[in-house]
């Protein structure tokens, strides 16, 4: 939708916009409606894969390579690791 601005503005300016959705939803988790909180996801998922765009990376098909066959610590589809691990 905004391919030719994002490409103008660059990873780092892109990336700010990221950071400031993402202090937004951090707010409207704390004290905002669920429409709110919402929106706030939808924008934060919205500049994640702008980011994605403007490096050319596909977001799909990279979620897909790393999760698509479970937990990639544990291979569950319901993650069993320990808690003290990472995911």
């Amino acid at each position: 939708m905004y391919v030719e601005k994002d490409v103008a503005r660059g990873v780092d300016g892109t990336f700010m916009w990221l950071i400031e959705e993402i202090g937004e939803l951090a707010a409207a988790l704390r004290e905002g409606t669920p429409q709110e909180q919402a929106e706030e996801f939808a924008d934060v998922l919205a500049w994640l894969a702008t980011i994605a765009n403007v490096v050319d990376v596909d977001l799909s098909a990279a979620i897909e390579e790393k999760y698509g066959r479970g937990c990639p610590g544990c291979g569950n589809f319901v993650c069993g690791c320990d808690d003290a691990e990472k995911p």
